[in-house]
């Protein structure tokens, strides 16, 4: 039974952890974005999101988006520091059209850090990037 389900493969949709000036505070934050370098718009986006490692695991987080239009992108969450020395996971799911897709982003632990900045898809920001 399982050899006939078809999932199809994610492409063009990514997640991005920012580094980024925050007006209000002054301070540099650190916040994750899911990117729709896609033609056409994503519905019904779901994104659980999650840190572990060997003895620690964080709570569990989740976002639900209704829509992201084409070639665009939209914030999940804002991350705190300490939670780089951890692997984070999004697991994000969406429909397009009809179609439901199904994808796990993971951050390893300690590579989210200023030396690993490199452009964004569709932002003018710098981050790490995961396809």
């Amino acid at each position: 039974m399982k050899k006939d389900i078809h999932i199809p493969k994610v492409e063009n949709v990514y997640i991005a952890v920012v580094n980024e000036y925050n007006d209000i505070y002054k301070t540099q934050d650190w916040n994750a974005y899911i990117i729709n370098d896609k033609d056409v718009d994503l519905d019904t986006i779901l994104i659980v999101t999650s840190g572990y490692s060997e003895d620690k695991m964080t709570s569990i987080f989740r976002k639900k988006l209704d829509k992201l239009p084409k070639k665009s992108y939209a914030k999940i969450e804002l991350m705190q520091e300490d939670l780089f020395a951890l692997n984070n996971q999004f697991k994000v799911t969406f429909f397009e059209g009809n179609t439901m897709f199904d994808k796990t982003y993971t951050f390893r632990k300690n590579t989210i850090n200023l030396k690993a900045l490199q452009p964004i898809p569709l932002m003018e920001a710098r981050g790490v990037l995961v396809k």
